[in-house]
């Protein structure tokens, strides 16, 4: 499997998703990883273990403790293959925006000899100039 595809399917487990998020917060323990969850420890490890293989995290060992931390060179991958689709949605919005704003000006147009109107026949009512 290629490193693009082990990483999404790394992040398709909301588990995985979760413990990632709490691994944004900075470095923890397996036992801190655990707590939330409803699991025991070998499932959480199992859970880590697709993490470390997709290459989002990193477990070090420091005497007892094996801290787990995020890595982030495959989230540059994720983020590198999602840029192309940034763009794209990001020049649809540009053209959608361009369209309302012309379809505002036409409305605009459209509706600016009614508004000229409306004015003077205010006006001429607050002269006591009307025509009915």
């Amino acid at each position: 499997m290629d490193p693009l595809s082990s990483t999404f399917a790394a992040l398709a487990d909301p588990t995985r998703r979760a413990i990632l998020a709490r691994l944004a917060l900075g470095e923890t323990s397996v036992m801190e990883l655990a707590k939330p969850f409803d699991m025991s420890l070998p499932a959480i490890s199992k859970h880590l273990k697709v993490l470390e293989r997709a290459g989002l995290i990193s477990r070090g060992r420091e005497a007892q403790w094996r801290p787990c931390r995020i890595a982030p060179a495959s989230f540059k991958q994720v983020d590198s293959w999602l840029g192309n689709f940034r763009r794209f949605w990001d020049e649809s919005f540009n053209r959608l925006d361009g369209l309302l704003e012309e379809m505002k000006a036409e409305e605009a147009a459209k509706a600016s000899p009614r508004s000229q109107r409306k004015v003077r026949v205010k006006k001429e009512k607050q002269r006591g100039r009307t025509r009915e």
